[in-house]
């Protein structure tokens, strides 16, 4: 006998009663990015500042270029270039030119900006140990392991060759 597990699943992906993964991810990535950003307002730091932040302080001792930088934060150059500007305004990081390209800025956190990053992590990390405390240590894991691999999964197949529409 058939349960209802067997009959979602042998319905199309796109079905209706099918949980779909885009929308599942947009309403997990928006619930958790209003949420950090009301707990973090009285900071003066956004989420999308954060992200910055972070991936600086951990980059190490070699700052990458603006275009690293967008790349390492899935974003497209005129977001980075604005919120690098804006970012450098506040003296949060530094834009400094490349050693040998002279196209290319190398961003570096400053100080002030390791200070707000410091600040702010506590919130962040306070966040996600509430949003995964429901589950077991091994299942949160695993939940992160496979985020990760479709993370992977995506950027490969945006990367990929663009192939022509079939011929019917």
């Amino acid at each position: 006998m058939a349960g209802p597990k067997s009959k979602i699943s042998s319905l199309p992906v796109d079905a209706p009663a099918r949980r779909r993964l885009p929308i599942l991810l947009r309403h997990a990535w928006f619930s958790l990015n209003q949420a950090f950003r009301r707990r973090i307002a009285h900071t003066g730091v956004t989420p999308d500042q954060f992200t910055t932040l972070r991936t600086l302080e951990e980059h190490g001792a070699r700052p990458p270029t603006q275009s690293q930088l967008t790349r390492l934060l899935a974003s497209d150059p005129n977001t980075i270039a604005s919120l690098v500007e804006r970012m450098a305004a506040t003296g949060w990081l530094a834009r400094t030119p490349h050693e040998k390209d002279r196209r290319a800025w190398r961003i570096s956190l400053l100080p002030e900006g390791r200070r707000k990053y410091l600040e702010v992590r506590q919130i962040a990390v306070a966040l996600q140990t509430e949003l995964l405390a429901g589950w077991p240590a091994r299942r949160r894991e695993a939940f992160l392991e496979n985020l990760q691999s479709l993370a992977d999964r995506c950027r490969v197949i945006e990367e990929a060759p663009k192939k022509p529409p079939r011929k019917k």
